[in-house]
């Protein structure tokens, strides 16, 4: 008789073997083909920022024949969504302006997708509930388990389908953020030495995008569409209340609360900036302290999972080998 090797998923050790190779190598033409395209990051936001310029120069209330053909055409995809969850009754108008809100933070600009989200949010547990209902009780992938389980497994599809939009959203806004966070106070010294050479304000910001544009991408996007704002909008507050709204970092909206206060009192722009970039630089330097306190505990596992066991191998391997022939 010959011996039955083990299988998973009805899958033999070589069969694994074999599928984890072609992934690995898989993953490394992909890595190879980021590595020889890499774009330019603000070439999508310049052409993002002059179209914005464009609606602001032309008002966004009153659009010309041409603009209206454009954005119905780009907006035939949406309307079907809308109408669809207008039947439903499931399409309110703080959901939408939700929606709208979490888009801004995370950096997409297109207001329209608000009701591809909520549209997502609809669909997507009835496309993955049935994907996984059909799975788990039509084909049976997973025999052993027991009802208990394969439910479990069920409401998890459901629950993770429902949320998935919602998901892919805070994790592009909790990474916007924190690329934010991270070049906010040199933003603010910049913006403190263009406040005292005499610059405007629109022109400051202006200046710190373009200079902030390549290192910190997000941020010098947000402050050019603000220095564009401010040329445009009737309101300089506006402006500077839209920023707050776009970003979802409490440092930032201090920012925009001390340039509003700066510019209803006329107090000095360039001292107040100077005391929120000193504060913001010792948070900085305090979550990188608290970052390096928590190494010695991060990497305690790595060390007894990788590296001891290779030492013991080091040390203890020629004298084993030794016992063993002198035995």
């Amino acid at each position: 008789m010959e011996p039955t090797s083990s299988t998973l998923f009805g899958m033999t050790g070589t069969d694994l073997a074999t599928l984890l190779a072609a992934l690995a190598t898989l993953a490394i033409l992909v890595a190879i083909y980021a590595a020889a395209t890499v774009r330019d990051p603000m070439a999508k936001r310049v052409k993002a920022l002059n179209e914005r310029r464009e609606q602001l120069k032309a008002g966004i209330t009153a659009s010309t024949a041409k603009r209206r053909a454009k954005l119905v055409h780009q907006r035939e995809s949406t309307d079907i969504m809308r109408t669809l969850l207008q039947k439903l009754k499931v399409l309110q108008d703080d959901q939408v302006q939700d929606a709208q809100k979490k888009l801004a933070q995370a950096g997409i600009r297109s207001k329209d997708l608000a009701i591809a989200v909520i549209f997502g949010r609809m669909i997507l547990p009835i496309v993955g509930g049935g994907l996984a209902a059909f799975l788990i009780y039509v084909a049976n992938i997973f025999p052993d388990w027991s009802d208990f389980k394969k439910f479990g497994g069920f409401a998890g599809a459901l629950l993770l389908a429902y949320k998935a939009p919602d998901i892919f959203l805070k994790n592009k806004i909790d990474k916007r953020s924190a690329a934010i966070r991270k070049g906010l106070p040199d933003a603010l010294d910049l913006l403190v030495i263009c406040a005292e050479a005499g610059l405007t304000v629109d022109a400051a910001f202006g200046r710190v995008a373009k200079e902030l544009g390549r290192a910190y991408p997000e941020l010098g996007d947000e402050f050019q569409l603000t220095s564009i704002e401010l040329s445009f909008l009737t309101e300089r507050r506006q402006a500077f209340e839209n920023l707050a709204e776009r970003v979802d970092l409490e440092a930032l909206k201090g920012v925009v609360t001390t340039m509003i206060q700066t510019e209803k009192y006329g107090t000095p722009l360039a001292s107040a900036l100077r005391v929120l970039s000193a504060e913001f630089r010792h948070e900085r330097m305090m979550r990188a302290e608290e970052k390096a306190a928590r190494l010695p505990a991060i990497m305690t596992v790595p060390l007894i999972l990788f590296i001891l066991p290779t030492l013991f191998i080091v040390i203890l391997g020629p004298a084993a080998c030794s016992i063993s022939t002198n035995l």
